[in-house]
């Protein structure tokens, strides 16, 4: 364990898996304190239980991010179980892919309700408490569908803009309250869902391959490489980034694919 993130105490949504769960075990080790939330409430009991017997201080609560008042409720427990947390990570996401005309109404409500209102439902709960204090980080993880698009995903890459929108919207206007919001974007990465999507065509393994073909190094992020560049964005390391957005793709979104 070291100290990058001593002293800091820090809310993680979608926490119970995937990247979400590799960053809520790599800031323990960095010594932060936790408040744990996601929607699966028998999941991420038993990864904080994990966790915790591990010798991590975090509490948690399961509750839907595009619910405000159980975003609400939950951040009231997070300060009287870790303190007024003066870090939040927005995490939480759904992946809604779709040609735009075969999309519904329920799944855009779907997919804008958890992507991009709920990362908004979690800032508006946590921001009076950083500007009170002085200060605190947001850092929002977003994807490289921010600012590149793939044919079929449909609305997920609008959401991903949007949270890049909003990211700058509110690091320029609470910079002077000392609070930096900034972004992450991760390419692909080895969690379930990547998993899940290779096999969901008749041959995983030659899906896999040409997922690796867009990279320049032939490989795909693990979840604790984008863990390690959260560590850095909500450390006291990069005090004077703000309002911006650090890819972290391999030189996926860099490279032409002809």
């Amino acid at each position: 364990m070291t100290d990058r993130l001593a002293g800091k105490r820090i809310v993680v949504t979608g926490a119970a898996q995937g990247i979400g769960l590799a960053i809520a075990e790599t800031f323990l080790a960095q010594g932060a304190s936790l408040f744990l939330i996601d929607r699966d409430g028998h999941l991420l009991g038993a990864e904080a239980d994990r966790l915790r017997a591990a010798g991590g201080r975090l509490a948690h609560a399961a509750a839907d991010i595009s619910d405000a008042a159980a975003i609400e409720q939950a951040i009231a427990v997070a300060t009287r179980e870790i303190g007024q947390p003066n870090a939040l990570v927005n995490n939480a996401g759904v992946n809604v892919f779709f040609e735009p005309l075969k999309l519904s109404d329920a799944d855009w409500e779907r997919c804008f309700d958890v992507n991009l209102k709920g990362a908004w439902n979690c800032s508006r709960a946590v921001l009076p408490g950083m500007i009170a204090d002085g200060g605190g980080v947001i850092l929002n993880i977003a994807s490289t569908h921010a600012f590149t698009i793939i044919p079929h995903t449909f609305p997920y890459p609008v959401t991903k803009h949007a949270l890049l929108g909003m990211t700058k919207a509110l690091g320029i206007e609470y910079a002077g309250q000392g609070v930096r919001v900034n972004a992450l974007a991760p390419g692909y990465v080895r969690t379930q869902k990547a998993v899940e999507y290779w096999e969901s065509f008749p041959d995983p393994v030659a899906a896999e391959a040409e997922t690796m073909k867009l990279h320049p190094g032939g490989r795909i992020a693990t979840p604790e490489e984008i863990a390690r560049a959260a560590v850095f964005m909500i450390s006291d390391e990069c005090p004077f980034m703000n309002a911006t957005c650090l890819t972290v793709d391999g030189g996926m979104s860099v490279l032409h694919h002809p």
